[in-house]
């Protein structure tokens, strides 16, 4: 099975792959698009030339990489896609030959958490656009879309991996909901920069509080972002 988990910055994505990485049938790769994409884009993240450096490959590469046999021959392997990256010049065919799950956050948390980091975020930087758009294009592919939101897993995180493996023929490890602290060699060279918080967890965090109250710029860039939200929402998995 090729796993791509298709979600946005700031959404328990990482705590995801941590989590199937610790499967003995999976292995994990860390946001493959990210060095086409900052070439791509010329946008001006956090450690840009440590990344490109590190991830050289063309979206061809990558592409070509995704529909390959896992280097370390386990039968399984977990893509962590970022939506945002999926601008027009990065392939999709690829997706064809993978379970596709969408994983979902209220933007209110989103942007609440990533502008910590990331002052000058744009709603194109948060990806719920092209989340959509993604969902919208598995559909045609002749594909049912699984969506998760990240509240239900940290709100219970084995009845929601549970499920979510159930709904994509695995059977539930236990072994999902710990991992080991600090930095993972499958990282991405980013992580010193988004990860560090991450690293002193050993499982999910607890349920979330309210949402964030948040003013201006930002209140209007979660209100242009919500549809897209909604719209995936009403496909969830039940919590």
């Amino acid at each position: 099975m090729r796993l791509a988990m298709w979600s946005g910055p700031r959404n328990l994505s990482t705590a995801m792959m941590y989590s199937f990485a610790q499967r003995a049938d999976f292995s994990v790769l860390d946001e493959p698009f990210y060095g086409p994409y900052l070439r791509l884009t010329g946008l001006d993240h956090p450690m840009r030339q440590v990344i490109l450096d590190d991830r050289t490959e063309d979206t061809f590469e990558v592409e070509q990489s995704l529909i390959g046999q896992p280097l370390d021959g386990k039968p399984h392997v977990y893509y962590k896609h970022m939506c945002q990256h999926m601008i027009d010049r990065i392939p999709r065919d690829f997706m064809r030959d993978c379970v596709n799950v969408f994983l979902i956050r209220h933007p209110a948390r989103v942007v609440a958490s990533f502008a910590k980091g990331y002052s000058d975020l744009t709603a194109d930087d948060i990806g719920f656009a092209k989340q959509a758009e993604l969902f919208d294009y598995v559909r045609s592919l002749g594909q049912t879309p699984i969506v998760i939101d990240s509240a239900d897993i940290r709100a219970d995180p084995r009845k929601m991996l549970h499920r979510l493996c159930d709904s994509i023929g695995l059977e539930f490890d236990p072994a999902m909901l710990t991992w080991p602290a600090g930095p993972k060699p499958y990282d991405g060279v980013w992580a010193p920069h988004w990860y560090k918080s991450l690293h002193a967890t050993t499982g999910f965090a607890g349920p979330e509080g309210p949402l964030p109250s948040l003013s201006n710029r930002l209140a209007e860039l979660v209100d242009r972002t919500l549809p897209a939200y909604r719209k995936l929402e009403t496909q969830k998995i039940a919590g």
